[in-house]
């Protein structure tokens, strides 16, 4: 039996969702919503740069797409500058009694002790009033930092340290909002940009970083933020823009759970623009972007994930496996308990309902 399915969001992740959600026999695409007033109107199918009429045309608020009666709703609007908004639509499908999957608002994703209790309570009661539940995912945090390293960590007999790293190339990651108004490129290598100012890189990062400590049994007892900027050696385009020189060109950060004083589990990201710049930074193994995973312990580990796809390039293969995830746990969100779920709390994804075998 399918599940009625609707789509909120249709930028870089929701047109790759509502991809999957068309072409999968396991969803009934009922409704899709937009921001975008030019997108309105627009079929499903052209918004997902597919060449198939859906019958199914994109709205402009909520209430149009909670009228449609989904079962579920994949939420992908922007959740990073705007995070009480998207919290209080996600509550609002859930009132509707609509369960949710999505990749925003990225708190979500284990709020204890990252989002205020208040917060937290105010959640759970809409999932309670509803009888539906609330899952959010992704690639970092997201799997790459949870489900991955988790997966390792339970072949281990003895470990003293976790740390996820994201290495990549975001030249051609097209995403403005998020490379200059988050992540600061293009502006003064002085400048304090909205991810680095103090307690962001915690609240964004926090979330996987209490998710591992919490599967591994420990306390974390504060989290440390850390990070450093490389100024452009000279003026040059990327997809999101210009980076004049001079200007924010490179970010090397990390996110670091204190355990006893000790840094037990630990995010750290190197983000270029170009593949020249900071060459004694940690580098992807291959293909432009990876995901790496290393356990200090018996036995240590050094994993790293290359993402690739037939679409575009690493940072389109990792857009689309965050989407697989988020879709892909469906089914196991629609039968979970009322409330906030985690991956904690659902069973170990297997990627059910998705072979095909070989396509010409």
């Amino acid at each position: 039996m399918t599940i009625r399915v609707a789509q909120v969001g249709t930028g870089n992740a929701g047109r790759l969702t509502l991809r999957q959600l068309i072409a999968d026999p396991r969803f009934d695409l009922v409704a899709v919503s937009t921001s975008n007033p030019g997108k309105v109107g627009k079929d499903a199918g052209e918004l997902a740069g597919v060449e198939i009429v859906t019958g199914i045309t994109a709205v402009a608020d909520l209430d149009a797409l909670i009228a449609a009666g989904p079962e579920c709703a994949v939420y992908c609007a922007m959740g990073d500058t705007r995070p009480v908004e998207a919290t209080n639509d996600v509550r609002a499908l859930l009132e509707a009694g609509i369960d949710v999957v999505g990749s925003a608002p990225g708190t979500l994703q284990f709020p204890w002790g990252t989002m205020p209790e208040k917060v937290i309570d105010k959640v759970e009661a809409s999932a309670l009033a509803g009888n539906a539940s609330v899952y959010i995912t992704g690639v970092d945090p997201g799997f790459a930092s949870d489900l991955v390293p988790l997966a390792l960590a339970s072949t281990c007999q003895r470990i003293e340290q976790i740390t996820c790293y994201e290495l990549a190339d975001y030249a051609t990651y097209d995403g403005t909002e998020v490379m200059f108004d988050l992540m600061g490129f293009g502006h003064p290598v002085d400048s304090v940009p909205l991810l680095f100012l103090p307690g962001v890189l915690a609240l964004a990062w926090g979330t996987a970083i209490r998710m591992m400590a919490a599967a591994l049994g420990i306390e974390v007892d504060e989290i440390v933020e850390f990070w450093e900027a490389e100024p452009a050696p000279e003026t040059y385009e990327i997809a999101a823009g210009t980076i004049e020189k001079g200007t924010i060109a490179a970010l090397h950060f990390s996110i670091s759970g204190m355990a006893a004083g000790h840094p037990a589990i630990v995010v750290e990201h190197v983000t270029r623009t170009r593949d020249d710049l900071r060459p004694d930074w940690a580098r992807p193994s291959a293909g432009g972007g990876s995901y790496r995973v290393e356990i200090t312990g018996e036995p240590n580990y050094v994993v790293d994930i290359v993402p690739s796809s037939e679409h575009g390039d690493h940072n389109h293969a990792a857009i689309v496996a965050a989407c697989g995830r988020i879709v892909n746990a469906i089914p196991d969100v629609r039968v979970a308990a009322p409330g906030i779920r985690t991956t904690l709390d659902l069973p170990l994804p297997t990627g059910r309902g998705t072979y095909v075998g070989p396509q010409p």
